[in-house]
């Protein structure tokens, strides 16, 4: 470690002798070479004995010690990055930081891989535009409103000669309100189970589907991920409602349905507005270790 030059003003008392410019300057050598032989001791002995500090030493500076990175909240110099914080409101009304660990492969964690921006406008939007209403887009030979019924209904029965296609009958366990629904196939009857998409056709336009060609909306429409079969009069209800404007009656199942708009959000590349991501923030923070959903069930 360099050191600066050491300087020394002599100040001569009075009735003092005067002594001569060289006998000054050899003093003066003499006493700095005698300085450095005690603190080199001194940084050797603590060096040995971080617990002793030598007598013959001057008391430490009291100045601030050099900064090796950002202060962290205790105060205490650090040299490493913090954790992601959130803001926090103590109990006294104060504003706190927390670190906060969102684990990866999570539905929180993907919705900060979602842009944020204002939404676009309806104008255009037609229902055709995704399709000629259920198609057969797996090429199984089923339509996909069918493919979805036998996929969540139980104890389903299918029409005769359809070669296990057309479900007329069955129980479901609706998602978003917990009840149970028997379903029958029949005028009257059948819109008891409508078949939901859970990002909206609508939602999609205005938040960067307006961009597709007809193929990539009909596969949107038509994606078992984005499809549930939902109780008839929640599903008109909901409309073409995001996260902001509606949610399952079922507090229970509000992370899972969420999680599943974030994951075909972030499989389509469609944006979220400011007031829809808060919303799934505010669902999603209430359970961090929600898993997006892989497959289609």
């Amino acid at each position: 470690m360099s050191r600066k030059p050491l300087h020394v003003t002599a100040t001569r008392l009075p009735g003092a002798r005067r002594r001569s410019p060289a006998r000054a300057r050899r003093a003066l050598l003499a006493a700095a070479a005698a300085l450095a032989v005690l603190l080199g001791l001194g940084v050797g002995a603590l060096a040995e004995d971080p617990g002793s500090v030598p007598t013959a030493l001057p008391a430490p500076s009291t100045g601030p010690a050099p900064s090796t990175g950002p202060a962290s909240s205790t105060g205490a110099a650090t040299g490493t990055a913090s954790s992601p914080t959130t803001p926090v409101t103590a109990g006294g009304g104060a504003d706190v930081t927390a670190p906060v660990a969102t684990p990866t492969g999570t539905a929180l964690a993907a919705l900060a891989l979602l842009e944020v921006k204002g939404r676009a406008p309806q104008t255009g939007y037609d229902r055709d535009l995704y399709g000629n209403g259920w198609v057969d887009t797996d090429r199984n030979g089923c339509d996909t409103r069918n493919d979805v019924l036998a996929r969540d209904l139980t104890a389903e029965q299918f029409r005769p000669g359809t070669r296990d296609c057309v479900v007329v009958s069955g129980v479901l366990v609706d998602p978003y309100s917990g009840a149970t629904i028997l379903f029958q196939r029949g005028q009257g009857t059948s819109d008891d189970v409508q078949i939901d998409h859970v990002v909206a056709l609508s939602n999609s336009w205005q938040t960067g589907a307006q961009g597709w060609d007809a193929e990539r909306r009909e596969q949107f429409a038509n994606d078992p991920l984005n499809l549930l079969a939902v109780d008839g009069t929640l599903n008109q209800q909901k409309r073409d409602g995001d996260t902001a404007t509606w949610l399952p009656p079922d507090r229970g199942y509000r992370c899972a349905y969420v999680a599943r708009q974030v994951a075909v959000k972030v499989a389509y590349g469609l944006w979220t507005t400011p007031a829809e991501h808060d919303a799934m923030a505010t669902v999603l923070g209430t359970c961090p270790d929600q898993q997006l959903p892989t497959g289609v069930g």
